[in-house]
């Protein structure tokens, strides 16, 4: 199909040769598991168990709470010991609402979990329910809860389903495997998502460092005419949403909007695989495909890993580090987030855990900025970092506003090609992390300012109405003195 050009872009060292050649594992259960309430955008589900209760494989442990949030469900058999705090899978390590749970080894599935025969007879609202009730989000990374992209259909025209296969990010292969090794199950979550949709046009897109997916997929898709398969050049970051449907379409995503406000729709391989689960067999979403890979990792793996698993459980099923890493992470070295330590369980955004060398690192010291203009021919949004940088370092966020900073992605790209090593994703992350500060403590002065006029129209209609009847008193006491005098006369 025809592919068209975005701007900017890079081409780091993709090294994916480290654990692609490596099928999927299942890592054995561990002795707990730690599952953090808040694994999604969106509100935190609330807790459903208690401490000491028992609970099989996929019964529900915490509720979705509002309209943006997803229910959170048992990754095994065993017993609650715990619902409490516990360091979050977040680079500040800060603890969050946590379940943990005590594996039986059983691993026995609820009796309640059952599939439906024919997705496609169910209506597309129930589809729907059933991805949002599994505690599906995106991911790839997002971990927007998906049962909200399927309700999308109600709000804009969609005509197509994008699934995003770039995985474009060096190191992660985990995307990679699950097209090769369950290509039919993920077309046959693609088909039910496209159902739930309502959209005709499914394009898989697939970068050409993948030619084993592409094949298994093509294969997989062969019988479904309305599936097309697009090969797509080796470019990070081609997995950025707006980027990937320009690419495909030739369509800009309006700035600040979404791809549905142009009629199409993405989600994730493995997204796609969770809902064929979801709707064929009742499976709630407890585990996911991650890749272990960095020059410091003794044997780089993909690896099918429970929801709440620590990171060293999974570092000691790989062998643990070959020398003492210098930088670990959650997800691929260009947008991934430091890991605070090895305790913090993996949730069901994290996609890769690296684990780089000082080679692989390269850190150097930053020097001042020579306006090479490398960061403006690499940045995909069109933005010039240089400027929004020094706007950064001035203290000028307004400035850095209007120059587009909420247009940027934070991919890094910019970052990668500074022959000066500035630390331009962190400049921008500060600025967008303190505007939105500053946007909430205005919103919460407006509140306050709105709740204050009100209590004060509330007293003074109160005390208008003291008046009132103060004054209505006084007109009857006045009526009646005036009819004694009057009667006293007559």
């Amino acid at each position: 199909m025809q592919l068209f050009n975005i701007r900017g872009g890079v081409h780091p060292d993709d090294c994916k040769q480290l654990a692609a050649h490596q099928p999927i594992e299942t890592l054995p259960l561990p002795a707990l598991l730690h599952i953090p309430l808040q694994q999604h955008i969106g509100a935190p589900a609330s807790p459903a168990v208690r401490r000491g209760q028992r609970v099989a494989k996929g019964d529900l442990i915490a509720n979705g709470q509002g309209a943006i949030s997803a229910p959170v469900h048992a990754p095994t058999s065993g017993r609650i010991v715990g619902v409490g705090s516990y360091p979050a899978h977040h680079a500040s390590g800060l603890s969050v609402p946590t379940v943990t749970l005590q594996p039986d080894g059983e691993d026995r599935w609820a009796d309640s979990i059952k599939g439906v025969a024919d997705p496609f007879a169910l209506e597309p609202d129930d589809i729907a329910a059933r991805v949002g009730a599994a505690g599906i989000v995106g991911l790839g990374g997002a971990t927007f809860p998906a049962a909200v992209k399927l309700n999308l259909r109600k709000k804009y025209q969609l005509h197509t389903l994008v699934i995003n296969g770039a995985e474009c990010e060096p190191y992660l292969t985990c995307d990679d495997r699950l097209m090769r090794e369950q290509a039919d199950a993920v077309i046959d979550g693609i088909r039910i998502m496209a159902y739930a949709l309502g959209v005709t046009r499914i394009i898989i897109a697939i970068e050409n460092n993948k030619p084993e997916a592409q094949a298994a997929m093509t294969v997989a898709a062969s019988q479904h005419s309305n599936i097309q398969i697009a090969h797509l050049p080796t470019r990070y970051p081609m997995g950025s949403e707006k980027h990937l449907v320009q690419a495909l379409t030739g369509q800009e995503t309006p700035a600040r909007g979404l791809t549905a406000d142009i009629g199409v729709v993405v989600h994730n391989p493995a997204t796609a695989f969770a809902v064929h689960e979801a709707l064929r067999f009742g499976y709630p979403l407890v585990a996911r495909v991650v890749t272990v890979s960095g020059g410091a990792i003794q044997q780089p793996r993909n690896v099918r890993v429970l929801l709440g698993t620590r990171v060293q459980d999974l570092l000691n099923y790989c062998g643990g580090f070959t020398v003492q890493p210098t930088q670990l992470l959650s997800g691929g070295p260009m947008m991934g987030q430091p890991l605070p330590s090895t305790r913090v369980p993996m949730v069901k955004g994290s996609n890769g855990v690296l684990a780089l060398t000082a080679t692989e690192v390269n850190t150097q010291p930053s020097m001042p900025c020579i306006r090479c203009g490398s960061c403006i021919q690499a940045c995909p949004c069109g933005l010039v970092p240089l400027d929004l940088a020094a706007h950064t370092r001035a203290g000028e966020l307004e400035g850095a506003v209007k120059l587009g900073l909420l247009d940027c992605i934070g991919c890094g790209s910019c970052a990668y090609v500074c022959p000066s090593h500035l630390p331009l994703v962190q400049f921008f992350n500060y600025a967008k992390g303190e505007m939105a500060a500053r946007g909430r403590a205005k919103q919460k002065q407006t509140e306050t300012k709105r709740l204050i006029e009100q209590r004060t129209a509330r007293i003074e209609a109160i005390q208008q109405a003291k008046r009132e009847a103060m004054a209505a008193r006084k007109r009857e006491a006045d009526a009646k003195k005036k009819a004694a005098a009057a009667s006293a006369s007559s």
